[in-house]
């Protein structure tokens, strides 16, 4: 996996409690802290996204669609 540098601004107080999850070797650094943090939150909104996505759907009509497949 490639990676690139990216600058970013924290809020000071947010700055020191991951320095705090560093120095307690939660976190081998600041930019390994802060790639886990975007990837949980990425993957957070994806799995909202597809729940709102199922939660759209017809049950009667996925369901007729889906014994139709199983039909041919």
């Amino acid at each position: 996996m490639s990676t690139a540098k990216v600058a970013i601004t924290l809020d000071e107080n947010l700055l020191k409690r991951l320095d705090r999850l560093v120095k307690n070797r939660l976190f081998e650094n600041r930019s390994r802290a802060i790639q886990e943090a975007v990837s949980e939150k990425l993957a957070r909104l994806e799995r909202n996204r597809l729940a709102r996505e199922c939660a759209q759907l017809e049950r009667k009509f996925e369901q007729s669609m889906a014994e139709e497949g199983l039909l041919v």
